[in-house]
């Protein structure tokens, strides 16, 4: 049974505080828990201001529906908030 792990490390530029943070975040999380049935996490820099690391995981039958899942996360993410910078993300299969 194959599971699908996504880091994602962002850049959040106008964000002014850690509470502006998490209020940018959440409804990221969020949505991509909703649309496409993935766990999501803040992963680190729990208290750096602009950048953080969202982990997303996917469990599938088949490790290829996985990737794919995840890689629709990735596009999906780009597309729906411009204004969060992707500066590395890295998609394992385990």
């Amino acid at each position: 049974m194959p599971i699908g792990i996504l880091s994602l490390s962002i850049y959040l530029a106008d964000c002014q505080s850690l509470k502006d943070k998490r209020a940018r975040i959440k409804p990221v999380l969020h949505r991509l828990h909703r649309e496409f049935n993935v766990s999501t996490a803040e992963m680190e820099y729990n208290d750096v201001w602009k950048n953080a690391l969202i982990g997303v995981a996917c469990l599938g039958n088949e490790s290829v529906h996985v990737r794919q899942v995840l890689q629709s996360v990735l596009e999906f993410t780009e597309t729906n908030w411009p204004d969060i910078e992707i500066i590395q993300f890295d998609i394992e299969i385990l």
